[in-house]
């Protein structure tokens, strides 16, 4: 026997309801992740003179001395690839990755009375830090590769989705690492003495001044676990029409940030009540 139409509409009002509660709680927390971005973006840029120009003075810094080794040592890029591009999509996405790390990794620690207010979750503060830090880094990225492409009259650029995609994953290997850092810390707070040597060999591992095809067979192969490494080949690949590097995976990436999302979401419930 079929059920009759106000007795279908009985049943869905419950189904209704719950799907309007839980679209008006989603568009709350997003409010929330909008102001706490504006607030960052205030506490991190808005008392220096110049602004959004400190966000430029590290990578431009360090791009600056490899180039000037580059030129020195008369070392070139792999063929097809200038020095500054080759170096931006090395270290920019190196640097999104570790900006995260750090922000995310921050986030409870730098901002502890705002989680009196109830609309605030942690990871609301992961969450906005993260977001601030990648669209600043993307900036920086693009900026960099406007001026070099007016530099050098040539713009090598094969897929800008790939581009993007890259990025997009060292955001989310940075956050969703320095999510599992944030939790250890809130139970641990001498945890934040050992990020720095944790971190540190992933600079020199990560592909950011050379390339993989450059590297010999054993080597490379213990190289290839550094999910960094492949992040950096993708986002090369992806720029430049005449690299194409067959030694980078999306998939391991996306295991890593997986892996690491599911660790940190598990620790930041275990720490929730100390925070």
């Amino acid at each position: 026997m079929g059920l009759r139409p106000g007795r279908i509409a009985e049943y869905n009002k419950p189904m209704n309801s719950a799907v309007r509660e839980l679209t008006k709680g989603f568009f709350a927390q997003l409010h929330v992740i909008h102001a706490l971005i504006l607030r960052e973006t205030r506490s991190r840029f808005g008392k220096y003179n110049l602004g959004y120009i400190w966000a430029f003075v590290s990578p431009l810094s360090t791009i600056a001395l490899f180039w000037g080794m580059f030129a020195i040592g008369k070392r070139a890029p792999h063929a097809g690839m200038d020095p500054i591009g080759f170096l931006s999509t090395g270290f920019l996405p190196y640097y999104i990755f570790t900006g995260c790390q750090a922000k995310a990794g921050a986030a409870v620690q730098s901002n502890k009375a705002l989680l009196y207010y109830p609309q605030v979750h942690p990871l609301d503060l992961v969450a906005a830090r993260a977001i601030l830090e990648t669209v600043t880094l993307t900036i920086v990225f693009f900026f960099l590769m406007l001026l070099n492409t007016i530099y050098t009259q040539h713009l090598p650029l094969e897929s800008s989705l790939q581009t993007l995609s890259g990025l997009g994953l060292a955001a989310l290997l940075g956050t969703s690492l320095g999510l599992v850092f944030c939790a250890i810390k809130i139970e641990f707070p001498t945890f934040d003495h050992l990020i720095g040597p944790l971190m540190r060999p992933l600079f020199w591992t990560s592909g950011l001044f050379f390339s993989v095809s450059e590297i010999p067979g054993w080597t490379r192969d213990l190289l290839l676990w550094n999910p960094v490494l492949h992040i950096v080949e993708f986002t090369r690949d992806g720029w430049f029409r005449n690299y194409d590097s067959p030694y980078h995976s999306y998939e391991y990436v996306l295991l890593w940030i997986l892996g690491l999302g599911f660790v940190g979401l598990f620790l930041e419930k275990l720490t929730r009540r100390k925070i």
